[in-house]
């Protein structure tokens, strides 16, 4: 059984479906990054940890075309971490925070046996980017190269390094690219789960299927934690989308088309609990 549906599936709000809840013209999001679950403390700098920590927290709103506006952080802190390496991780979440234009305004801390942090989102949208707007015939794609976030990961795990400028450390979150394309897509989520399972995600709420234009690896589509973008949008627009990705430096992959009934979805082991 997957917990995790199992979980959401016992709520009843009718926010729950999207990559933040939209209250009106608010959207609140929250995102766990929990150490020997998200990172080991060997494997990453406090200023890593903070920025990778707000960064998949911010990446919720730039999905849905969201302007972050204010953060509350809670924080388990183990007894054994000194004042410089929380004056390091306080600086990076201010930053990372400051650099979308978002201010920490509160939270919690407790003394616990790991770090642990946990971080909600308060944004604002005049037409927030939703899962549910996928239309029958929509061309889906995804944003940048897929595969690196993995690849590192199991290279940590077996005892390596990686590049200090690896994705794993540092998502390249697609702001500008949504803000520019919003009025042409018909549906968005980042890719946090992998490019198989998001797919999944994005379609069978929905009943639709997929036809594919091309085969996706096992390395690129599950790969979690990439951050890319996952779009639908109608085939009329793919040439505008195409001189916004140009315009924006942003590689756009298109691998399948939406579908009805005797199309395809992804064979996808979710990694939750």
């Amino acid at each position: 059984m997957n917990k995790e549906d199992y979980l959401i599936n016992k709520l009843s709000s009718k926010y729950i479906g999207d990559d933040a809840a939209v209250v009106e013209d608010k959207l609140y999001s929250m995102d766990a990054f929990f150490e020997d679950v998200h990172f080991k403390r060997e494997w990453m700098s406090m200023w890593q940890i903070g920025r990778k920590a707000m960064l998949v927290n911010l990446s919720d709103a730039v999905a849905m075309n969201a302007d972050p506006k204010y953060a509350l952080v809670t924080l388990s802190l183990p007894k054994e971490i000194s004042t410089d390496e929380i004056d390091e991780l306080l600086a990076a979440l201010e930053k990372t925070a400051k650099d979308f234009g978002c201010e920490i305004i509160g939270g919690d801390t407790i003394a616990g046996d790991k770090l642990h942090l946990s971080i909600t989102i308060i944004s604002e949208s005049k037409r927030p980017l939703l899962r549910s707007g996928v239309k029958l015939g929509d061309l889906i794609a995804y944003t940048g190269t897929l595969g690196e976030s993995k690849r590192d990961l199991e290279a940590l795990i077996r005892g390596e390094s990686i590049k200090a400028k690896s994705r794993f450390y540092e998502p390249k979150l697609k702001r500008e690219f949504i803000k520019q394309a919003r009025k042409y897509l018909s549906a968005g989520m980042d890719i946090s789960d992998g490019l198989y399972c998001d797919t999944n995600k994005l379609l069978k709420p929905l009943d639709f299927t997929m036809f594919m234009f091309e085969e996706i690896s096992e390395e690129i589509g599950s790969s979690g934690e990439e951050y890319e973008m996952l779009i639908t949008f109608g085939p009329e627009h793919y040439d505008q989308l195409k001189k916004i990705a140009e315009r924006t430096h942003t590689p756009l992959n298109v691998f399948a088309k939406v579908a009805k009934g005797e199309g395809v979805l992804f064979a996808c082991e979710n990694h939750h609990f």
